[in-house]
């Protein structure tokens, strides 16, 4: 029997925030970045994450590691594979062939108008390089609002908001904001924030880690609210269930629910239809 919970998202005190599925995974369960998965998000509109790196013709592959054996039957640095050598392989976790950014660029034609998909870029500018951007600009620049591009690389973000300006950005200073934190205060965190909401990436949404959202709400800074206050959306990563069958446990509870109190636009997961259900059973 199908499940009631789609792992889209929860209503919470009129507001709603999505449940993005982590890795293209609606459960632990679900094989590593595997096109099944994407297809039924993109057919429900769901919101989902995966990490791309670029090949050695400028093309991507949907991979998180800097080598091929760390997740494929094959060998080497992915920077100098060629596509056609990369669609021979298999993932070592689901035995499927890894997804080209091609394939990608396909499936999104079809997709749901709600449908988010996230580009998390592994490599800097400097390593995906003039071809690199020319094959995103051949390949997403009609995708608009369907696609939003994070990445470690401040410069990178830049670049697509140049080249591609119709997709959406997003950028992550948790490290960042952590280390700040431990050694300059809470004050300091709130100033560097709103630099970098203001700089030059223009971020659409700002990625937090959700311990550093609630531990900044108890000390007193809604780090929520002040992106909320500069228009920008929030993505608390990355909530998983330790029992996703279970439920929450007393601590998995209170946390979320303070996390909810403060009004995500969005959590990461990789147990969305699991964390629904569960905060189902508690929260309304």
């Amino acid at each position: 029997m199908a499940s009631e919970f789609s792992g889209l998202g929860i209503a919470h005190q009129g507001h709603f925030t999505r449940l993005k599925w982590h890795r293209l995974r609606r459960s632990f369960k679900d094989p590593l970045f595997s096109a099944g998965v994407i297809a039924e998000g993109f057919r429900l509109g769901a919101s989902t994450e995966l990490d791309l790196r670029v090949r050695a013709d400028g093309g991507f592959v949907v991979l998180h590691d800097e080598e091929l054996e760390g997740e494929t039957t094959g060998h080497g640095l992915i920077r100098e594979a060629p596509p056609e050598v990369i669609r021979s392989l298999t993932l070592l976790e689901g035995g499927h062939p890894p997804i080209l950014s091609e394939d990608l660029a396909t499936m999104l034609r079809t997709a749901h108008p709600d449908a988010l998909l996230q580009f998390d870029m592994k490599d800097e500018l400097a390593v995906i390089g003039a071809h690199g951007m020319d094959h995103l600009a051949d390949h997403f620049t009609g995708a608009g609002s369907s696609i939003i591009v994070s990445g470690a690389d401040l410069d990178l973000i830049v670049a697509v908001r140049q080249r591609l300006p119709g997709l959406k950005r997003g950028i992550d200073p948790t490290d960042k904001l952590v280390e700040i934190y431990r050694h300059r205060g809470l004050k300091a965190v709130e100033t560097d924030l709103r630099a970098d909401i203001a700089g030059p990436t223009e971020p659409d949404t700002i990625y937090l880690a959700w311990q550093l959202v609630l531990q900044a709400a108890k000390d007193g800074l809604d780090l929520i609210g002040l992106c909320h206050d500069a228009g920008k959306l929030v993505d608390a990563w990355t909530f998983n269930l330790k029992n996703p069958d279970a439920g929450f446990d007393e601590a998995e509870a209170s946390n979320f629910a303070a996390l909810m109190a403060l009004k995500p636009d969005q959590v990461t997961t990789d147990e969305p239809v699991a964390t629904e259900r569960a905060w189902a059973r508690i929260g309304s």
